[in-house]
């Protein structure tokens, strides 16, 4: 089965709540979070000390999890979390396992 990785990056006060949404899941096997900072948003949409420091913070959440199920969750989060600015990416994981 092909297995890809959802990477989330939320805005600080999302992340509770996201994390508390993803833990009641059956559908996400696990997840990671760090803290990290977003560069690059328009300076008119930063607040006044993300303006002089040049970066906002955000939470990136990474989710290991079959391709089949990503549609599926996608569509869950919009629903979930529609308007919070909530970016993501998803991408191909080519090989996943413990050592």
């Amino acid at each position: 089965m092909e297995d890809c990785l959802l990477v989330l990056f939320v805005a600080p006060e999302i992340e509770d709540p996201l994390i508390d949404w993803l833990l009641e899941r059956e559908d996400v096997p696990g997840f990671s979070t760090q803290c990290v900072s977003g560069h690059g948003a328009p300076p008119a949409s930063l607040r006044l000390a993300e303006q002089v420091a040049g970066r906002r913070p955000r939470a990136r959440v990474e989710i290991a999890l079959p391709r089949v199920v990503a549609p599926a969750l996608l569509e869950a989060l919009r629903r979930a979390f529609g308007g919070s600015g909530l970016h993501y990416w998803l991408l191909p994981l080519l090989e996943a396992g413990r050592v």
